[in-house]
C-alpha cells in the first residue's frame, strides 16, 4: 500500500515526489523586480532614468515614504540596475528586460557585493565601522559595491557622525542607498550628501486595479467594491493592501467554501470591521433629522455586524468631509474612490446642508473620536456622541439666532415696507395684511436646511439715508453698529469713542494698543479719517487692523494713516494722570484728611470706574 505523500517520500509507482514549496505571501510573491513594475512612482523612475542615461549617477540615495510603498524594493532594484550585466550590456542601466548575472542574488538579498543592514538592530558606531572598512575593498563579483541601510533614522548620533566622511567622499566603486519612514530624524548633514526621493502613496483607483490584476493571476475572483475597500483601508500602502487581500482570499476560498467563492465587499467589511457606506449615510441622515431611537438602532446593528465603534465615527466624519468637499468644489471633488451611489448621496446632503452645519458636525465628530479613544467602553461613548449630534441637529447657526431675536438687518423682502413709529405701531400692526404677518413670522423661524441668509440679499441704509432719518447732526455721527448686529447706536465723535467701541467689541489687544501705543494726530469722524503716530512697541500693521475692523463694525469706509510726528498724549497716560489728580484731590479733602489722621495705617485707593460712573449718575439726577 502506498504511503502518504510527504517531503522526500516515494509514490506507489516508485517515482520520487518533489518536496512541496513553502507558501509565499502575496506581498513577497508579487514584489516588483524592475522599475517598470513599480506603481505610483513615475517621478522617481523618470529622474533615475535620465541620471543613468546621462551618466550622472549619485553616490548616495535617500528613499523616504510611508510603510509599504516600496522603499526597500526600490533599493534592491537600484542595486540591480547599478550592477546589471548580460552578454551584451556591461554598463548601469534602468532597462532590465531579462535577468542579468547578479540580478537573482541581489533581489533575494544574498549577493556578496550588495550588503543590506537593518539600522534598527545595528545602531552603533561599531556597525558603521564595519561598513567603512568593507568600503575600502573592491567588489568581489559585481561592478559596484552597494550598501543598503534600512530604517537609517534608527542609527545613533555617533554612528551618523562616523558615516559622514565616507558618505561624502566614498570610493568610486561604492554606492549608499538609505531607506527610512522618519526622514525628519535623519541629520541634515546626511541628507545634504544624498539625492532624496519621496515615494508617494498609491491612490485608491490605481491600487485597486493592481489588486485586480493579482487576483486574476492567482486564479481567484473578487468584486470591484471589495478591492476598493481593501485599497482604501491600505491608505496608499501596497504591502498593506496585498496583506489584506491575502487574508480576504483565504477567508473566501477556505476548504469549506464553494468552488465559485468570490471575495465580496461584505466579507471584507466583516474581516476589517468596516461599516457599509450606504448604512453610514443612512445613520448620518437619521442624526441630522434628530431621530435618536432609529439612529441608535442603526448604530447597534453596525456594531453587532462587527463594525468597530470608533471606526463608525471615523466613517461618519469621512462622510461629512466628502459632503463638504462636494459642496465646496463640486461633484468632481469626490474622486474615483467613491461609488456612484455614494457620490449621489453626498451631493444630495451637500445641497440640503449649509457649510456652517457641516463644519459643526465635523468638530463634534472629532471631539467624539477623542472621547471614544479614551473611554473604557468605546461603544457607550460613541452612542453618547450620536445622541449629542442628534440633539443639536435642529439648532440654528448663530446668524440664524440673531435674526430670530430681531437683530438682523432689513432684507429685500421687507425693505419697501413703511417704517412704523412708536405711537402708530399698535394700529399699524392691527391693520397689517395677514400675508405680511405670516411672512414676518416665517422670517423668524429657522429654515430646515439651516442655510443662512446671503449678505448680498440685504439692503443696508446708506449714510444719506441715516442723515434723512436721524437729522444732520445724528447722521454725521457714525452709526457704530456692524451690519446684521443689534447693538445700540454709538456716535463716534471722538477718538475716545472709537476706543470705547473697540472695548465693546471685546478686542482687548487692539484696545490696549490704541490706549498705550499710539498718539492721536488727527481725527475726523465725519469723513472717517484718522492719523496716528506709533509709539515704541506698537505693531506695524496696527493702522491697517483698525481700519479693517472699523469698516466691518460701522459699515462705512475709514482711512487710518500713520504720521511721522507725534500728536496728543496717549489715552492711557491721560487717564492715569487724571486718576492721580483725582486721588490727590480726594486725599486733600478735609473729611478724608481727618480719617487718615485718625487711622495712620490707612490709605486711599483709586476710585473704581464703575463707582465713579454711578456717583456721576447720582449727581446728574
Amino acid at each position: 500500500m502506498a504511503k502518504k505523500k510527504s517531503d522526500g517520500d516515494v509514490t506507489a509507482g516508485g517515482e520520487a515526489q518533489a518536496p512541496a514549496k513553502p507558501y509565499v505571501v502575496l506581498a513577497r510573491k508579487y514584489r516588483p523586480q524592475t522599475f517598470d513594475d513599480l506603481i505610483g512612482q513615475e517621478a522617481m523612475v523618470q529622474t533615475l532614468r535620465n541620471a543613468f542615461a546621462s551618466g550622472r549617477i549619485a553616490h548616495g540615495f535617500m528613499l523616504t515614504g510611508v510603510r509599504g510603498v516600496g522603499k526597500t524594493t526600490t533599493a534592491r532594484i537600484l542595486a540591480r540596475a547599478l550592477n546589471y550585466e548580460t552578454d551584451t550590456i556591461s554598463v548601469p542601466t534602468i532597462d532590465m528586460p531579462v535577468l542579468g548575472r547578479h540580478c537573482r542574488e541581489i533581489m533575494e538579498s544574498r549577493h556578496p557585493d550588495v550588503i543590506e543592514m537593518d539600522a534598527a538592530s545595528n545602531t552603533g558606531v561599531d556597525n558603521i565601522r564595519e561598513i567603512i572598512e568593507s568600503a575600502r575593498y573592491r567588489p568581489l563579483a559585481a561592478r559596484t559595491k552597494v550598501f543598503i541601510i534600512d530604517e537609517v533614522h534608527m542609527l545613533s548620533k555617533g554612528a551618523f557622525n562616523a558615516l559622514l566622511k565616507t558618505l561624502e567622499e566614498p570610493p568610486g566603486h561604492v554606492k549608499f542607498i538609505f531607506a527610512t519612514t522618519e526622514v525628519r530624524k535623519v541629520p541634515v548633514t546626511v541628507l545634504s550628501r544624498c539625492q532624496r526621493f519621496d515615494l508617494r502613496r498609491v491612490d485608491v483607483p490605481r491600487l485597486a486595479q493592481h489588486l485586480k490584476n493579482i487576483v486574476a493571476k492567482e486564479g481567484a475572483s473578487a468584486e470591484d467594491d471589495a478591492l476598493t475597500l481593501i485599497a482604501r483601508a491600505a491608505e496608499g500602502s501596497v504591502r498593506d493592501a496585498l496583506s489584506v487581500l491575502d487574508q480576504a482570499i483565504s477567508t473566501s476560498f477556505g476548504p469549506n467554501s464553494d468552488d465559485d467563492s468570490t471575495v465580496t465587499a461584505a466579507s471584507v467589511r466583516r474581516m476589517l470591521g468596516l461599516a457599509d457606506r450606504g448604512r453610514i449615510f443612512d445613520l448620518l441622515e437619521m442624526l441630522l433629522a434628530g431621530d435618536i431611537a432609529p439612529a441608535l438602532k442603526a448604530f447597534d446593528a453596525l456594531f453587532q455586524d462587527g463594525a468597530d465603534a470608533t471606526q463608525v465615527l471615523q466613517d461618519l466624519a469621512e462622510a461629512v468631509h466628502i459632503t463638504a468637499r462636494i459642496k465646496a468644489v463640486g461633484p468632481d471633488a469626490a474622486g474615483d474612490a467613491l461609488a456612484l451611489d455614494e457620490k449621489r448621496r453626498a451631493g444630495a446632503l451637500g445641497e440640503r446642508l449649509s457649510m456652517a452645519l457641516l463644519a459643526r458636525l465635523w468638530q463634534m465628530l472629532l471631539k467624539g473620536l477623542e472621547e471614544t479613544s479614551k473611554a473604557p467602553n468605546p461603544a457607550v461613548a460613541a452612542e453618547m456622541v450620536l445622541i449629542r449630534i442628534a440633539h443639536t441637529s435642529d439648532l440654528p447657526p448663530p446668524d440664524e439666532i440673531i435674526r430670530m431675536l430681531g437683530g438682523a438687518p432689513v432684507s429685500k423682502r421687507s425693505a419697501n415696507r413703511p417704517a412704523l413709529s412708536t405711537g402708530a405701531a399698535a394700529g399699524a400692526t392691527a391693520s397689517a395684511p395677514q400675508d405680511e404677518l405670516a411672512d414676518d413670522e416665517a422670517a423668524l423661524q429657522p429654515r430646515a436646511d439651516h442655510e443662512s441668509e446671503n449678505p448680498a440679499d440685504f439692503d443696508f441704509p446708506s449714510d444719506g439715508a441715516i442723515d434723512d432719518e436721524m437729522g444732520d447732526d445724528e447722521g454725521d455721527a457714525v452709526a457704530a453698529r456692524a451690519p446684521g448686529q443689534g447693538a445700540a447706536l454709538r456716535p463716534l465723535n471722538t477718538f475716545a469713542d472709537v476706543v470705547a467701541l473697540v472695548g465693546e467689541r471685546r478686542d482687548a489687544k487692539l484696545k490696549v494698543s490704541l490706549e498705550e501705543q499710539v498718539s492721536l494726530v488727527k481725527y475726523d469722524g465725519a469723513t472717517g479719517a484718522i492719523d496716528l503716530y506709533l509709539l515704541p512697541g506698537a505693531k506695524p500693521d496696527l493702522a491697517n487692523d483698525l481700519r479693517e475692523k472699523l469698516n466691518k463694525w460701522t459699515g462705512r469706509r475709514w482711512m487710518v494713516a500713520l504720521s511721522k510726528t507725534p500728536g496728543e498724549t496717549p489715552i492711557g497716560q491721560v487717564r492715569r494722570e487724571r486718576e492721580a489728580r483725582e486721588l490727590a484731590a480726594l486725599k486733600a479733602h478735609p473729611a478724608v484728611a481727618a480719617v487718615l489722621a485718625a487711622f495712620p495705617d490707612a490709605d486711599v485707593s483709586h476710585v473704581p470706574p464703575v463707582t465713579r460712573a454711578r456717583d456721576d449718575d447720582k449727581a446728574a439726577g
